[in-house]
């Protein structure tokens, strides 16, 4: 696929990293020409150097014959003229924009097909708001994944002692659960994942990634830790889009939301504008700050400022204050790895967060959901069968007689309104939702093929 993105920023520059190493022809736009250079010499991309909204610019990218346009810049306005520009002169046949403004995003008839021509927006702040909201609904969940409209979840945990299925084989789970239906996916122990068979034991520490009806998952995270109590205060470091966007989310869900704010002006409109939580002028990282407001009574704290360092070192203070569970956002890859198995909980990333709603669009075959995991080297995905057994490589057939790649689990299927777990002997029928589990990216491909029609097939 021909792929030009417009903004070598963070959304951007990962894009590219991860669109390029599926074998994707990238071409990368921004008006930085040392940044450019540096992506170019780490990623095999093109790069044009210019302002990404103007014809010539677009036409060097090789808008003619592209097949889609990512439009990321940190500028909502240059974001809409690109497409627009790209859709009036050279017929783009996808165009997805990254629209920062709930301004415009509160009148979406702006987007429309006779108006602004964009045909997927992307809002990153909203994305990690509701990745943020997900790990708060479900303590003790490392990533909460959504599919099928929310009726599915793929969930993340750390394994502990006093779970009630550490220590036991897997084929314990129906056992302890009878009438609850749900399919371990992937079990990573020690950095190397186990493909789960019934007879798997779980072990205190292994990372257990599971799926389930919505209505499910928390009878499951409870069989791989003890969940003491439930969320119900909250606070947050950072009161900029991401911080107001989860304050207001939380405080309208009857959370006790406490937010500190480094920038007066900002902290007076956010205080403005929220009308059940308290707004502290100061810094995150101030120990005495959070004595003062009984840091060691929290439930989350959570780090959503624009600096990573900030970010780390206010969590990891609150951690050692007392804090029952502390995350921070971190925009820098090597942070990412740095401190994912620190005193931090959770690492939230951006990248990755972000990228699934692009991947989503560009993955062949009817795939209507896309999350990474494991920092971008395993894959959830949600792929929808078509045809019959005489044009498709799925429909027909049982799940034991998939040519599934290594590594690749079929975890659910959402047929009709009806979640089924899938067994060896379900069988796929046409139009149904099926969530794959892939531990190894490089198997994508494959999968893709499985979920196209082929009049040809037979």
């Amino acid at each position: 696929m021909k792929i030009i993105i417009l903004g070598a920023g963070q959304v951007g520059s990962s894009s590219a990293d991860i669109l390029a190493s599926e074998a994707n022809d990238v071409t990368l736009v921004d008006i930085d020409p040392s940044l450019l250079r540096t992506l170019q010499d780490r990623l095999d991309i093109r790069t044009v150097e210019g302002n990404a909204s103007y014809p010539s610019i677009l036409k060097q990218a090789g808008a003619e014959d592209a097949d889609l346009l990512l439009a990321v810049t940190n500028s909502d306005e240059v974001n809409m003229v690109a497409c627009e520009v790209a859709s009036a002169m050279y017929d783009t046949p996808k165009k997805m924009a990254r629209i920062r403004s709930s301004e415009y995003l509160a009148c979406p008839q702006i987007f429309a097909s006779d108006a602004i021509t964009i045909d997927v927006l992307i809002s990153p702040e909203q994305i990690l708001t509701n990745h943020i909201m997900r790990l708060v609904e479900y303590p003790g969940a490392l990533q909460v994944l959504d599919f099928a409209d929310g009726r599915i979840q793929i969930v993340g945990m750390r394994a502990y002692h006093g779970g009630p299925l550490v220590g036991h084989p897997l084929a314990e789970l129906r056992d302890h659960m009878p009438g609850v239906e749900a399919r371990v996916a992937a079990i990573y122990r020690q950095n190397e994942v186990i493909t789960p068979t019934a007879d798997t034991v779980v072990e205190p520490e292994d990372e257990v990634f599971f799926v389930a009806a919505r209505e499910n998952i928390r009878a499951v995270m409870s069989e791989m830790q003890k969940i003491d109590k439930s969320v119900n205060k909250v606070m947050l470091a950072g009161g900029g889009n991401i911080g107001f966007r989860l304050a207001s989310n939380l405080e309208s869900m009857g959370y006790g939301v406490k937010v500190i704010e480094h920038n007066s002006r900002r902290a007076e409109i956010v205080a403005d504008r929220l009308h059940n939580t308290v707004v502290l002028l100061g810094d995150a990282a101030d120990e005495e700050l959070l004595r003062q407001e009984n840091i060691e009574n929290m439930d989350v704290f959570c780090a959503v400022t624009n600096n990573d360092e900030a970010n780390i070192l206010s969590a990891l203070l609150a951690k050692r204050l007392g804090a029952n569970r502390v995350m921070a956002l971190i925009n820098r890859s090597v942070y990412v790895d740095l401190f994912e198995y620190s005193e931090l909980d959770i690492v939230i990333s951006p990248r990755l967060a972000t990228v699934g709603s692009i991947l989503a669009h560009i993955r062949r075959g009817d795939v209507v959901a896309v999350h990474s995991l494991r920092r971008g080297r395993a894959e959830a995905i949600e792929a929808i069968a078509h045809g019959d057994k005489t044009s498709s490589r799925v429909v027909g057939r049982g799940v034991r007689d998939l040519p599934l790649p290594p590594g690749t689990q079929i975890g659910a299927i959402l047929r009709n309104d009806d979640v089924l777990i899938a067994h060896k002997e379900t069988t796929i029928e046409s139009e149904d939702h099926v969530i794959l589990f892939m531990v190894d990216k490089k198997y994508i491909p494959e999968v893709e093929r499985l979920f196209q029609v082929d009049v040809m097939f037979l």
